[in-house]
């Protein structure tokens, strides 16, 4: 199974959706609160490729991009397929 990082906000709705989604797929993942540990920051702003705003999830070495974009994979059944590679 791969690795899953999210990197999120507390107070943030689209984090709590994405994290509900992979909580509901039964996969364990990293969540890195970027206030609780804003030296994490610029490490999420470069391996998203500059995107700034959270969620930011990857699952191994993708960048899946934010909660739209899990949402979106799941909607075309290609989500599970990433969680077990």
């Amino acid at each position: 199974m791969s690795s899953i990082t999210i990197y999120t906000k507390s107070w943030c709705p689209y984090c709590a959706a994405a994290k509900k989604l992979l909580t509901e797929k039964g996969v364990d993942f990293t969540e890195i609160d970027i206030e609780a540990k804003p030296d994490q920051r610029q490490d999420m702003i470069q391996k998203a490729g500059g995107r700034t705003t959270v969620p930011q999830i990857f699952i191994g070495d993708r960048h899946v991009g934010g909660c739209d974009d899990l949402y979106a994979l799941d909607d075309k059944g290609q989500l599970e397929a990433l969680l077990q590679a």
